[in-house]
């Protein structure tokens, strides 16, 4: 219960009052690019190498019926340790509740590090509801399995201590990120990852990640879906493995990615790191987003 009481005390910290929400200002919703269904996980709001901005830029130009956050969406292993917290942060909240305010479903799906909102599965939060694991049907009757994906990682489930020492690794591996990031900025060159460069030139990582997205495909298998959605890898992918359509959306420390489902049920991961993504996106004025709402249920225990 020390994890509940935490996030009980913190939640008014970290989520701001509806009149406090910046207004969308610059922003043409003639101009938003239309999704049927978004995904996007490990956000990692509450830490120093979330990318706040370009997800709430992301967010501000990029409408959807439903909208699947995928756990690792703030980082409570981090404000446990240390508090931190940016206007830009605050930003990306608001966001989230304008979405729910203008009608948008809102289904959080808790991961790792933020383990302390799976206590409360089954409620809502300022509209946004909390469920552990979900079944999505896509516009072409396609059911995806939607999980963090953490209870398939040997380490999380068996090593927790290592978890946590391999994410204070990885907090230094992205402070060097922002550093490479600063000077190529300066140099006019794109942005670029040097740890997701360095984690899949690593033989055991990317060993690592295959074994996962094999399990997490397997299991969905054996639990009659046509595909999964999921995250917490840091690893945006689409691909088939063994009958099963293997999604993972990504993440907002590195790839600024997201997966997308458009009207007719297709699947796409969008990176927002990328400026021609960006301009694209707001040139784009594609119809609005199917009428008929996608579905989204809770599993059952």
């Amino acid at each position: 219960m020390a994890e509940v009481a935490w996030f009980e005390n913190a939640l008014g910290s970290f989520i701001p009052p509806r009149a406090a929400a910046p207004p969308v200002t610059a922003t043409d919703t003639a101009h938003f690019r239309r999704h049927r269904t978004i995904f996007i996980s490990d956000t990692h709001l509450g830490t120093r190498g979330c990318k706040a901005e370009a997800l709430a830029d992301f967010l501000a130009h990029n409408d959807c019926a439903t909208l699947f956050l995928v756990g690792d969406i703030v980082d409570g292993w981090r404000l446990k340790r240390r508090w931190y917290w940016t206007d830009a942060q605050s930003q990306v909240i608001g966001e989230i509740l304008r979405k729910v305010d203008n009608g948008t479903r809102v289904i959080f799906v808790p991961g790792n590090h933020d383990e302390f909102a799976r206590d409360y599965a089954g409620r809502l939060f300022a509209g946004v509801e909390v469920i552990n694991e979900a079944i999505h049907e896509t516009a072409d009757g396609k059911r995806l399995w939607v999980l963090h994906g953490d209870r398939f990682d040997g380490v999380i489930s068996f090593a927790k201590w290592l978890a946590h020492a391999g994410d204070w690794a990885y907090g230094w591996a992205l402070r060097f990120n922002e550093l490479v990031f600063r000077v190529r900025k300066r140099l006019g060159l794109p942005y670029w990852s040097l740890s997701a460069f360095l984690k899949h030139k690593v033989k055991n990582a990317v060993e690592y990640i295959s074994r996962f997205e094999e399990v997490v495909a397997e299991q969905a298998k054996l639990r009659g879906m046509d595909g999964v959605v999921c995250g917490h890898i840091h690893h945006a992918e689409i691909r088939e493995i063994g009958g099963i359509i293997y999604h993972n959306d990504g993440d907002w420390v590195e790839s600024c990615s997201a997966l997308v489902e458009d009207a007719h049920g297709n699947m796409e991961i969008l990176r927002w790191a990328d400026p021609s993504q960006r301009r694209s996106a707001r040139r784009s004025e594609a119809p609005p987003a199917a009428a008929i709402r996608p579905q989204a249920a809770a599993v059952p225990a």
